[in-house]
């Protein structure tokens, strides 16, 4: 697994197979904190559900996690709650008003939206975007981290292993 990014620059990873995708989620998992929102975008096969899985680790959380496509949301217990939130099958940013998104936002948890490009307009305060891609012919995987807030600004060089 490899780093880039500068302080205001997205943070690039390249990595390779499901173990580093669950640890380098696993290491973030450990900066989350209560409210925190992360929005994962990539095509279908990426590793969203594995990044999410890597995050339940990170917190403790003892379930198998799986996707909740057909479900919308599933919850988790772990250090801190987990909301995992599948977009997929949403048709905008409205349709999370009608699950009653602002309720879990409010909480003590933290909320992981899987297909987050869907409806990232809804998501107006401080957030995280990781953004998989393929890459080496589906062999290694990219993984982006944005964010948007003066939280993270803080908190994503620990990340990077300086300090924050």
């Amino acid at each position: 697994m490899t780093a880039s990014g500068s302080e205001d620059a997205p943070i690039a990873y390249r990595i390779r197979g499901e173990s580093a995708t669950r640890k380098l989620a696993g290491r973030l998992a450990e900066l989350l904190c209560p409210g925190d929102v992360v929005l994962l975008v990539g095509e279908l096969g990426t590793g969203k559900t594995c990044f999410v899985q890597g995050i339940a680790e990170g917190l403790g959380v003892r379930e198998r996690v799986l996707s909740p496509t057909f479900t919308l949301l599933r919850e988790y217990t772990g250090r801190l709650p987990l909301y995992h939130l599948d977009a997929y099958r949403l048709e905008g940013p409205g349709d999370l008003s009608d699950l009653g998104l602002e309720e879990y936002l409010e909480g003590q948890g933290v909320v992981v939206v899987e297909w987050a490009d869907r409806v990232r307009d809804f998501f107006a305060g401080d957030c995280l975007e990781v953004s998989l891609c393929f890459d080496e012919g589906g062999e290694a995987r990219r993984v982006s981290l944005r964010f948007r807030g003066d939280s993270w600004r803080v908190r994503l060089p620990r990340l990077r292993g300086e300090k924050g």
